[in-house]
């Protein structure tokens, strides 16, 4: 959520509370990683909240800058690999698991390079019609190829795994991709994570219905 403070809080609530429903409906160890994604969300979702509290106030700048990296290294660092990942260690196809694996090197590829720009170069964030822009000085010629690779890397994945809906996951998450790329270009790293409770509600949708057949199987 990225409109004000109170709906990032509200947004972490919410969508922690999917997170905690998800791990319940864990079968197998290798279904964990993705089952916490929500987690995630539900942090990211908190520390822009702090982001939001800390940017009006200059004696909070301690508090805008810690919010600040930890909501950059989830955004940029932690997805493009945590994604792959989640879906290599729940795909028993073996062809794709070959598929899944360069993937995954490519994600920590990208992982490692904006960890290196965010170390390297400046960045920070500012308060523009109603959402947060997050300004860099990353190197301007590879910001559009970086571009593509996270889509790349964070949503084929979801297209060609065997698991069941993850078809529609992947989709969910294309479309919430562009409309923030359409209407709030400016803003994506902020306004996508907006989607982050619909993304959430639907890995919940998978993992109950991965229970479920789990359930009727062994009967």
């Amino acid at each position: 959520m990225c409109f004000s403070a109170q709906a990032s809080f509200t947004g972490g609530a919410i969508i922690s509370t999917i997170g905690v429903m998800t791990i319940t409906k864990v079968q197998k160890p290798s279904q964990l990683l993705f089952a916490f994604i929500p987690i995630f969300f539900g942090i990211q979702q908190f520390t822009e909240g702090l982001v939001w509290l800390s940017l009006p106030n200059p004696e909070y700048l301690g508090l805008k800058q810690f919010s600040t990296y930890l909501f950059m290294i989830m955004a940029d660092v932690l997805w493009p690999t945590m994604i792959p990942l989640a879906i290599l260690l729940m795909e028993e196809n073996r062809k794709k698991r070959k598929i899944l694996k360069v993937l995954l090197v490519m994600g920590i590829s990208l992982s490692l390079y904006y960890g290196i720009c965010l170390i390297f170069f400046n960045f920070f964030p500012e308060i523009k019609e109603f959402h947060i822009q997050y300004r860099t000085d990353f190197p301007e010629s590879l910001k559009l190829p970086m571009v593509g690779v996270y889509l790349i890397v964070t949503l084929v994945p979801l297209f060609m795994s065997s698991i069941r809906r993850s078809a529609v996951l992947g989709g969910l998450m294309l479309i919430s991709c562009a409309i923030s790329v359409i209407f709030f270009t400016q803003y994506l790293t902020s306004v996508w994570c907006f989607f982050a409770a619909l993304i959430s509600g639907v890995i919940y949708w998978i993992m109950k219905d991965s229970k479920q057949n789990s359930t009727i199987n062994d009967i």
